[in-house]
């Protein structure tokens, strides 16, 4: 049986991609160009991608593919109703990376938060060692405990922020994207008052048509002077434009992106020319990826083809 990944240098090359190899020849592409796809997957019944295109361009020219392994949770890059009416099976998986982007929403928000760009710049550059006093002032910053923190979505990541957050003495408020989730546990909340009354507002939500463009500058205008936004839910959540104006008008107090609406970021992207980009920081989508999440991502997609070769599929979208 012949398998093929597309595009496993988003895997990174730390993983361990060896249990692939039991499940058949396997052949591995650090990445594929959209004129290559047609070429690599024809002959194949399995193929592996992350987020190369899979539609009606290329999967009519390879009629052996039956099993479509997607190495993330979202399959946009697939055309689920082409698959479908060709009966391709396919899986995604889910939940691998939560502990890795509860980490991440936090590191994001103590860098912005503490200003330790700027403390550790003061310190590197010479500026401490002529200091006559032992401290800086320069960038105050607040305690979470007391502070109230809005959550945008409250799935398995957003549960997992609300509890550490919880933990630092947060009050958790939330706002159902859906209006259908429910938790005892949190405060839900109007878009309104989730706005109005945080400090931190973390979005954890899918994108789709509720919730592309949810935060536009009106939103911003409802903010707190002091609240600082952080999201590493899907980068079309947030309108960028409107942003870039909110932190150069002052009307938050800062943000930290981990996705955007086109990643890579494009280079006349308007968050690149704020007028004080310390209150902005942009990681370029890792929130996912700490080594043991990237590890159970690749042990799920095998285990996703052994449930295909026993009849047993699992993580099943189409």
């Amino acid at each position: 049986m012949n398998i093929c990944i597309l595009d496993a240098e988003t895997l990174g090359e730390d993983v361990d991609l060896s249990g692939l190899d039991q499940l058949g020849k396997v052949k591995i592409y650090p990445f594929t160009p959209k004129d290559g796809v047609i070429e690599r997957i024809q002959g194949c019944e399995i193929v592996i991608t992350n987020k190369v295109i899979l539609d009606s361009s290329n999967l009519p020219y390879a009629p052996s593919v039956r099993l479509i392994c997607v190495a993330a949770t979202g399959t946009n890059n697939v055309d689920l109703k082409y698959a479908r009416r060709e009966k391709i099976m396919v899986c995604n998986v889910a939940g691998y990376s939560t502990p890795s982007v509860v980490q991440h929403t936090f590191a994001l928000l103590f860098y912005l938060l503490e200003g330790l760009s700027y403390y550790d710049s003061y310190v590197k550059t010479g500026l401490y060692s002529k200091s006559q006093v032992f401290t800086n002032l320069q960038r105050p910053f607040w305690e979470l405990n007391g502070k109230t923190w809005g959550i945008i979505g409250l799935g398995t990541i957003g549960k997992g922020v609300a509890k550490v957050a919880k933990a630092f003495g947060c009050k958790v408020i939330y706002y159902s994207t859906s209006g259908q989730n429910y938790n005892a546990d949190y405060d839900k909340v109007g878009w309104s008052e989730l706005l109005q009354q945080s400090d931190i507002i973390s979005i954890h939500a899918p994108l789709n048509s509720q919730t592309y463009n949810l935060l536009t500058y009106d939103s911003f205008k409802l903010m707190r002077p002091n609240a600082i936004l952080l999201n590493l839910g899907r980068g079309g959540i947030v309108n960028e434009f409107d942003l870039a104006k909110a932190l150069d008008q002052d009307l938050i107090a800062g943000a930290a992106l981990d996705v955007l609406d086109r990643e890579p970021i494009e280079a006349h992207n308007p968050l690149l020319k704020i007028k004080n980009p310390d209150k902005l920081l942009i990681t370029p989508h890792i929130a996912w990826s700490s080594k043991e999440s990237r590890q159970r991502l690749v042990q799920e997609i095998v285990t996703n083809i052994q449930g295909y070769l026993k009849g047993s599929p699992r993580n099943q979208v189409i």
